[in-house]
């Protein structure tokens, strides 16, 4: 039996759209499913886990939304033998990309009915879980102005999601201000003067296909963190369009950075987000809960693979 957890409203309507076809694409291939409509992230996990309870034959928990309605019930999944799949109708669908799930409705379902999964990490804070990144600083500040924004749900409704994410950019840099921060991996403390954001990512992008941090991996049981610090608003703006394919790394005002346990703490109050939801502002910890969520995944073979044999697959990124 597979259960569909659906938010019809994610991507301004684009949930209801795409379950319209699923359910269809479903009942030619006559295979026995199950569905749980969600509008808010309110209430969407223990709606999950009552479900889950009432069965023991689920093959899969397949989501049709956003990494907002992803972000609402990981916990009811977290180490679970229960796999979590993904047809992409938000507004980033960050999560697919990272899983390389195809944003195609009919191709996501194929790989949501392949039985192939990565064991993932989660991001693990006071905060609860998040499973794509956690975002601290300016980055963070543009998604909430995004999400406060009437030009979001326009974007959407043209299909044009991403478009919403450089509007908040420009909208942002006219008022934001760049100010100290500590970054600690694993205890080794890192300071940063005028530092404009501290990205802790899981995938690789988040922004709707912002490569924040393009070496990212899900099942590496390690975080990644991008710090942009000590440049001009003029900089920080022409980053932009090199992080769209993770060229910014190699800037000298970029500071990568990887550990199991991140600690956040800017000089100055500032916003932080995990899935695109605030997780307020003040001083950040994560760490990396290593195999917490199998996600069904074309990746699911090259994941394997590296697990079988690290050394090759090191080698095969080179």
């Amino acid at each position: 039996m597979y259960l569909f957890i659906i938010n019809p409203r994610s991507g301004g309507g684009a949930g209801g759209r795409t379950w319209h076809t699923v359910e269809t694409l479903m009942k030619e291939r006559m295979l026995p499913y199950m569905t749980l409509f969600t509008h808010s992230a309110e209430g969407a996990e223990a709606l999950l886990l009552n479900t889950l309870k009432h069965r023991e034959d689920w093959k899969a928990a397949i989501v049709i939304g956003g990494d907002g309605t992803l972000h609402s019930i990981l916990g009811a999944l977290r180490g679970k033998d229960i796999p979590m799949a993904i047809i992409p109708a938000g507004s980033g669908n960050d999560s697919a990309r990272g899983f390389g799930i195809p944003l195609s409705t009919e191709a996501a379902l194929e790989a949501a009915l392949s039985e192939r999964y990565i064991e993932a990490d989660l991001i693990s804070g006071a905060n609860g879980l998040t499973l794509t990144a956690v975002a601290n600083g300016f980055d963070a500040q543009v998604a909430e102005n995004v999400n406060a924004s009437r030009y979001k749900r326009l974007c959407n409704a043209i299909g044009a999601g991403q478009l919403a994410y450089i509007i908040g950019i420009l909208h942002t840099l006219m008022t934001f201000k760049p100010c100290r921060v500590s970054v600690a991996c694993d205890g080794t403390e890192h300071v940063f003067e005028k530092a404009w954001l501290v990205s802790v990512c899981n995938l690789p992008s988040y922004g709707g296909g912002l490569l924040i941090c393009p070496q990212a991996k899900a099942d590496d049981g390690q975080l990644d963190v991008c710090v942009v610090h000590e440049c001009s608003r003029g900089q920080l703006l022409r980053l932009f369009p090199t992080v769209l394919k993770g060229k910014h790394v190699a800037l000298p005002f970029v500071s990568m950075l990887r550990g199991r346990s991140v600690a956040v703490n800017f000089a100055e109050a500032r916003p932080a987000i995990g899935d695109g939801e605030s997780f307020g502002k003040g001083p950040l910890a994560v760490r990396c809960e290593p195999g917490s969520l199998r996600v069904l995944s074309p990746l699911a073979a090259v994941s394997a693979q590296r697990r079988a044999d690290p050394a090759a697959a090191c080698g095969s990124n080179g």
